[in-house]
């Protein structure tokens, strides 16, 4: 292991054992909260804890450390010799047993026996399997056992019974026969006479053996009362083992005896107080079982109950508990409660009287669910934990319908009604809790115990209560959207819910629930044409747990009736039967209809509101503006007329809670707003040749749309438009939208071989499929195979490519050649599923980014058609072929900027089809293959699996049965077609997905993906505003350009629901690669990555990057190698590499690192030259290093570098840079070549060796240390630059710019004035007082006297009239033909690694996290929350309180070399010290005499700081800083 910062030599044998250096292969992290300790160690203090001399564990330890040195060194031993020698010494052993045997069965003197006892137990301590036969151990069982039983000589017993312990070790049937020799009950007599201590410890070890094979036995002896009676008399390990005895004979319940669990419960209670986690959590697992075992018997729970059980266990689920469990014991814990609170009335009582809704509420508000950027990461198990908790808060109410089960339902109604107070309490905690746990998007299993307990909370309330609640709450807007959803389970309760609500405050619900639109969802449900089918089977749909928990905590519903039923143990009956009718919905809403509101209103106009008809108004008069527009462009009164109703409109939609998410949706509004920001290009029924005018148009409207948006000085408008529009907006969203969360509920995915396309195995399953050729088809032969496995997640596109040849009247040898090619990329691809290669990306997911997003047509001038959906016209849209335009091509400020960023999108499609495998020039290009499944043409761009999917959808529910779908057999039918066909890329954007038969999502997204291009681009348009004032004359302070404009934080635009989904999808098994998740999963994320919290485009990232999902990836006991969250990698399936670097070269050795690793998967460790240490830290400090490297003044490759290259290459000390604003490539004359000039070939060299180290260090999960700026990321992004982000890193060459496109306008505007006044434009047209002549520039590139902007610069200076021209040539140098070539050889590097393509969810922001982690290190309030403390030193140790102190007062410099010094790299991954995985932790140093003379040391890979316990504060800190700012630079022992 790497240690450093160590002052002096110390011996080993002086220091602790987890204190010594070790190396990489030996060390091993903690899975306790104790410190890291090396194998040795921990396996010395497990046998000290077990009392345990057993040849197993021990020799497991050494063949674990010794096959990793075996990999590590890349050695192989022969293992014959090793196969010699057991067998030998089993024959050897066998003889020594029948010794022993003969002996002891003879009477010899206490002396004898004894001797023989201690031989007994070496040979068994040491012994083989085979040594031991079963005859011999049972003839071995009654010696020991009655030698157990002897009387007044305390060594043959403990002997004896040791010897018991490891017979059970030597043969595992050995527990049976001493069972059978009544063993049991000698131990249990001997634990309760418990003469001799050590005899009572080895009669529980012996115990717990035979408990895991025979636990019925030990109960039906007592061994429960036995080990527990006396149990405080041993220490923290003895009663782990006693523990442990219970929980194995709990394991086996005996329904005849519950009696004999009974009897331990006060015991078992008592120990719940205790503070040892592992004790705690075997207490639990223990009275979870009995409380299981009678669950049915009320006098039973409330025995239970009597003994403070409910009490501690709602102690230890709390968020404040000292004691924290793991996650499956805490979910076991709420589901004892639930049991309790169903079966006890006694448990209810004190459940509610110790304000268990307090703590609901709490461990509902700890859950992911807004994806905030401070919420907690979810783990496994997440929804298993608040599924137990909706069924405790489902029991701490009393049933609706109370003649089920009579007197028990109304005990728990009599206390609530004598106890007034506690039902409101409850309501305030969790009504808006769940509310929004409903609202973000969670299962339907969820989502129904939620609106359960809704349900009973509105059914017994009063009306008070609820009048109350309303002012936390507001049911109606919630209901509205839980009307979206398919489920008749979940339907009727929202339905019960209203009718309650309106039967109890018919007065406050009427017209809210007109308002929000519950009226017109009800007139749905009893509409003739409304088909809501009945599911009530859900066919293998389980909870979403960890694999490795048992299966009393993974329950399976057949349907919801049944999911939080009392009886839980059940589930549902064997058929499978809904309790619900199938009119039972229908008839609910008629009743609720005929009751409330037909008298009110007898159709849908009569129930419409003042607002929305008054926004129906402005909607229609905008809408009949904007089509009188196109008639007449030139107008400009209509110009001002349109604009006076969208500034109506925008005020409108800015009022405070005026305007509901259903009046918003209805009017129209949204629709109007696309129309005028797209000026109707999105949606245009028929071509135009004044497309120029029209783009004009166009571009100035989305100007005035912005400011408006942008705007805070209007009086009209008190608050900020532009956010109260996009919270609007992403409610609407949230509403209406309904993508489907398809989950395969199989614990483990099965291998298989997939035939087609590749021929190779796979770690999922395929898909069955026959091809037939479609009736009629002549053109094509008959595919020769039967039945083939298809790979379900690559796109019909590759599968097309494969069978076309196949099946193709053609030369025979195209489809060798075809062949060919496929198995050229499968072989270059890497193992299994994983996209993760670059061809395997080209061929599958860059289809999916891409074509699968968008249908596009690109005509012969080479202009692309971007087609984006009609809300309400999708089949029209498809049938006519109208044009639908993004917003990316028609917004405002800087249209190339924008227009370029689609062009560069849509592009993927042609750099997709060039990757593709190449077929011969005789085959015929424009035949193309088209499959139909079931009558339905197929997309070819989804996977086979979306396609499947889509399909089953569109007549099914949102849960797709998942057994029958991966073992039937698809008929899929293929025709030819030499023209392209319609209906592969006509249609909107989602038509994969049918979101119901209102489309305004397709309207919200295109309006919010404006919105936030107008938050991103506010200071461009404010700035070009304020241009245009200038330009006419309205001010003449060119300095004004620094506007303060507001802006809306980022995170408004995620939409928390959308991300619950995708996070949901994620976590399904199916997740191995885009292609196994919905289409609408990689359709957002490409077009609308706003939409999704960073931390859900990180897992996003990793499945689409390398192929495995992010469940996959994290086991239970998670290990250390640099992950983060949000930077977890797939190292599990990655071999790990060590590479020998040279410190004094740093950039030649990563370059042949890079050389040799860029297109491996492989994990690389660095250890340095002539330095032991190795893992985790020498590698951070590796990639730190290079950065380091990379910012060298002389390189040629930044902007700030200003010394000439060849100078550099002969200084000794070059220095490095100073970027302040980030780095940026320096502009190189395209003049230049790589031939001609050797310092720019190695510029292009260093840019692409840049690209290999960035993908890399992103691909392992690295930290990097480089300062890139904004405007760099978005070169990497494809993002075209404008004069505007010159400002972003060099800011006086970008304000001096703007101020001369000011000049530029102003000429111009005068230009305009003076054909009308007959003047000379150049009058007046100043740069601050001076004209442009008199500055005397000339045509080379400003910084840069090299660089020629034009052929001749000597004759050309820049004057008023070409200055513009100027302006253009400086800012082509300066962002694009300058550094194009850097920045492609950048992304041909990073190519070689990762595909760039995946970073496109990111924004320039989130990129810079991604690869470098956290700017703000740490603040003071985070340090004592995720610092650990161990070895010596707690968190009121004098020298830690110093410490903390010094932290705190550490300047940003001192943080980065104190995070160096630590952990090898200078900045905190993703998440801050919250992620920092090992947990940073201080230990106590001991030192020699001189304690203040030495300085601290650490172990990098494990993040372990080595303090000594200085004198004072200020020694500590002399001493610290000393060894973080010297301490660098190697890695030695200490």
């Amino acid at each position: 292991m790497e240690n450093r910062g160590q002052k002096r030599t110390e011996t080993v044998d002086e220091l602790p054992a987890d204190k010594r250096a070790c190396s990489s292969f030996e060390f091993r992290p903690s899975t306790s909260n104790s410190s890291a300790q090396t194998p040795m160690s921990s396996a010395h203090e497990a046998h000290d804890a077990e009392m345990e001399t057993s040849s197993s564990t021990s020799g497991s330890t050494r063949s674990e450390v010794d096959g990793e040195k075996e990999s590590t060194n890349g050695s192989c031993d022969s293992d014959s010799s090793l196969r010699d020698y057991y067998r030998h010494q089993s024959t050897s052993d066998h003889t020594k047993f029948k010794k022993v045997l003969s002996s002891l069965s003879e009477q010899f003197e206490e002396s004898v026996q004894l001797a023989l006892l201690t031989e007994l137990c070496e040979l068994l301590s040491f012994c083989s399997d085979s040594s031991l036969s079963s005859l011999m151990a049972d003839s071995f069982s009654p010696l020991l056992v009655k030698l157990a039983r002897h009387e007044g000589n305390p060594d043959i017993i403990l002997l004896s019974i040791r010897a018991i312990t490891y017979l059970c070790d030597a043969n595992p049937r050995s527990s049976g026969f001493l069972v059978r020799h009544d063993a049991v009950p000698t131990l249990c007599q001997r634990l309760m006479a418990i003469e001799y201590l050590d005899v009572a410890e080895q009669c529980l070890q012996a115990l717990k053996k035979i408990s895991r094979e025979q636990p019925l036995a030990c109960l039906q002896s007592g061994a429960i009362m036995a080990v527990l009676s006396y149990i405080d008399f041993f220490s923290t390990s003895v009663q782990r083992i006693a523990l442990s005895t219970v929980v194995n004979i709990c394991k086996k319940q005996n329904s005849e005896s519950p009696s004999l669990f009974m009897e331990a419960v006060p015991i078992l209670c008592n120990l719940l107080q205790y503070e040892d986690r592992q004790l705690v959590e075997s207490v639990a697992t223990c009275l979870i079982r009995i409380v299981e075992q009678v669950y049915h018997s009320p006098d039973m729970l409330d025995e239970i109950c009597r003994h403070g059980l409910v009490q501690r266990a709602v102690h230890l689920i709390g968020l404040n508990s000292r004691t924290t469990l793991c996650q499956l014991t805490n979910t076991g814990l709420i589901g004892l409660i639930a049991k309790m609170a169903a079966g006890s009335t006694i448990a209810f009582k004190a459940l509610l009287e110790l304000n268990i809704s307090s703590t609901v509420k709490d461990m509902l508000s700890s859950c992911d669910l807004s994806h905030g950027t401070h919420s907690i990461p979810m783990l496994d198990g997440h929804y298993s934990q608040i599924h137990e908790v909706l069924k405790l808060s489902n029991e701490l109410l009393p049933a609706v319908c109370i003649e089920q089960d009579g007197q028990l339902k109304s005990d728990k109604e009599d206390f609530l009604l004598s106890h007034p107070d506690v039902l409101p309490k409850f309501g305030v905690d969790l009504l808006p809790i769940l509310i929004r746990v409903v609202s973000s998007g969670v299962n339907l299993i969820l989502s129904y115990g939620c609106l359960s307990v809704i349900y009973k909370l509105v059914h017994f309330s009063t009306s008070e209560m609820l009048q109350s609640l309303l002012q936390t709450a507001t049911f109606s807007s919630f209901l509205a959207g839980v009307f979206a959803r398919k489920d008749h389970h979940v339907i009727l309760l929202a339905l019960q819910i209203v009718d309650t609500l309106m039967l109890k405050l018919p007065h406050v619900f009427l017209n809210s629930f007109m308002k929000e639109g519950v009226l017109f969802a009800i007139l749905e449900l009893i509409s003739p044409d409304k088909d809501l089918k009945l599911f009530p089977v859900f066919d293998g749909m389980c909870l979403e747990t960890n694999g490795a928990q048992k299966s009393a905590f993974r329950e399976v519903y057949r349907c919801l009736c049944y999911a939080f039923d009392k009886g839980q143990s059940s589930k549902s009956p064997e058929n499978g039967c809904c309790k619900l009718q199938e009119d039972t919905v229908h008839n609910l809403a008629r009743h609720i209809w005929s009751t409330f509101f037909e008298t009110e209103s007898m159709n849908r106009e009569k129930g419409v509101t003042d607002i929305l008809q008054k926004l129906r108004n402005l909607s229609s008069a905008l809408t009949t503006l904007l089509s009188n527009s196109q008639e007449d462009a030139t107008c400009s009164q209509l110009e001002e007329e349109i604009y006076g109703v969208l500034h109506q409109i925008v005020s409108e939609l800015n009022e405070k809670d005026s305007i509901s998410t259903f009046e918003l949706v209805e009017s129209g509004v949204i629709k109007a707003l696309v129309t005028y920001v797209s000026n109707g290009m999105h949606l245009v029924g028929q071509e135009t040749n004044d497309t120029a005018n029209l783009c004009y148009r166009t571009e100035k409207r989305f100007e005035v749309f912005g400011r408006l948006l942008l705007s805070c000085t209007d009086p009209a408008l008190e608050k900020f438009p532009l956010l109260t529009i996009v919270r609007r907006l992403q409610s609407a969203l949230s509403s209406v939208e309904n993508f489907p969360v398809i989950l395969n509920h199989a614990s483990k995915l099965r291998n298989s071989y997939a035939t087609v396309p590749y021929g190779r195995c796979t770690s999922y399953p395929s898909l069955k499929v026959q091809f037939e050729r479609e009736k009629g088809e002549i053109s094509l032969r008959d595919y020769s195979e039967d039945i083939v496995n298809v790979d379900p997640f690559l796109p019909l596109d590759v599968i097309e490519g494969y069978l076309r040849p196949r099946v193709c009247n053609t030369d025979p040898k195209n489809s060798t050649v075809w062949s060919k090619d496929l198995k050229e990329n499968d072989s270059a691809s890497s193992h299994s599923p994983s996209y993760s290669s670059d061809s395997i990306y080209k061929f599958a997911d860059g289809i999916l980014s891409t074509e699968m997003v968008v249908d596009v047509h690109k005509p012969q001038d080479g202009r692309w058609d971007i087609l984006l959906p009609s809300p309400r016209d999708t089949a029209s849209t498809a049938s006519s072929g109208r044009e639908i335009l993004d917003a990316e091509k028609i917004t405002g400020v800087d249209m190339a900027g924008f227009q370029q960023e689609v062009d560069n999108n849509l592009q993927k499609d042609d750099a997709v089809k060039t990757d593709q495998p190449r077929r011969s020039n005789s085959e015929d290009t424009s035949q193309k293959l088209y499959f139909c499944l079931e009558g339905q043409q197929l997309d070819c761009k989804l996977t086979l699996y979306q396609s499947i999917l889509k399909q089953q959808n569109e007549l099914e529910h949102d849960i797709i049965p998942s057994a029958s779908l991966w073992t039937r057999i698809y008929k899929i039918t293929y025709k030819s077609s030499f023209c392209q066909p319609s209906s592969c890329n006509s249609g909107p954007v989602f038509s994969e997905v049918d979101v119901g038969k209102l489309r305004s999502d397709d309207d919200i997204l295109f309006l919010l993906r404006s919105l936030e291009r107008i938050n991103r681009m506010r200071l461009h348009q404010m700035s070009c505003h304020r241009m245009h004032v200038f330009a006419e004359g309205r001010t003449g302070d060119l300095d004004k350009f620094d506007v303060a404009v507001y802006d809306v934080s980022q995170n408004e635009f995620v939409n928390s629901k959308l991300s619950e989904k995708l996070e949901q999808q994620m976590r399904d098994p199916m997740a191995v690669s885009v292609g196994g998740m919905p289409a609408w999963c990689t359709q957002l994320m490409a077009w609308y990555p706003f939409l999704f919290a960073f931390e859900v485009k990180c897992k996003y990232f990793h499945i689409a990057a390398l192929g495995k999902s992010p469940a996959q990836i994290l086991p239970s006991s998670q290990t250390y190698d640099g992950r983060s969250s949000g930077r977890q990698q797939n190292h599990g399936n990655f071999p790990r590499k060590k590479f020998l670097v040279n410190r004094n070269t740093i950039l030649e050795s990563a370059a042949r690192m890079m050389e040799l690793n860029a297109h491996q998967k492989v994990l690389l460790e660095v250890e340095y030259n002539e330095e032991v240490g190795t893992g985790l830290g020498p590698t951070l400090e590796f990639y730190t290093l290079v950065c380091h490297e990379f910012q060298r003044n002389g390189l040629g490759m930044w902007r700030e570098d200003h010394v000439d290259c060849v100078n550099a290459a002969e200084a000794e000390n070059p220095g490095f840079l100073d970027s302040p604003v980030g780095l940026f490539p320096r502009p190189w004359s395209p003049s230049l070549s790589t031939e001609s000039s050797t310092p720019f070939s190695e510029v292009i060299k260093k840019f692409r060796l840049l690209g290999q180290i960035v993908a890399k260090a992103l691909e392992d999960g690295r930290v990097l240390d480089l300062p890139f700026s904004d405007a760099f990321y978005k070169l990497v992004l494809d993002k075209e630059l404008t004069v505007h982000d010159i400002r972003s890193f060099d800011p006086s060459l970008g304000k001096a710019l703007l101020e001369f496109q000011a000049v530029v306008e102003r000429k111009r505007c005068l230009r305009s004035l003076s054909e009308e006044e007959s003047q000379d434009p150049s009058v007046g047209v100043c740069l601050r007082s001076i004209k442009i002549e008199d500055l005397c520039l000339d045509f080379t590139l400003p910084g840069y006297p090299d660089y020629d902007l034009v052929s001749a610069p000597d004759s050309k200076m820049v004057n008023l009239d070409n200055i513009e021209e100027y302006i253009t040539l400086i800012v082509d140098a300066t962002t694009k033909s300058g550094v194009s070539r850097q920045v492609e050889s950048f992304k041909s590097g990073f190519d070689q690694v990762l595909s760039v393509q995946h970073l496109k969810v990111f924004t320039e922001e989130e990129l810079e996290r991604l690869l470098c982690g956290e700017h703000v290190l740490w603040n003071s309030d985070e340090l004592l929350d995720y610092i650990k403390f161990d070895h010596g030193y707690t968190i009121s140790s004098p020298p830690v309180v110093n410490l903390l102190e010094i932290m705190r007062e550490f300047d940003r410099e001192q943080q980065r070399a104190f995070l160096q010094f630590v952990t090898g790299a200078p900045r905190l991954p993703t998440g801050g010290l919250a992620s920092l995985n090992p947990k940073l932790t201080i230990v106590r140093k001991h030192c020699g005499k001189w304690i203040d003379a030495d300085l601290p040391s650490v172990m990098t890979c494990a993040n372990y700081l080595k303090l000594p316990a200085y004198s004072t504060k200020e020694v500590m800190k002399e001493k610290l800083l000393y060894a973080i700012t010297e301490g660098q630079g190697s890695f030695h022992l200490s």
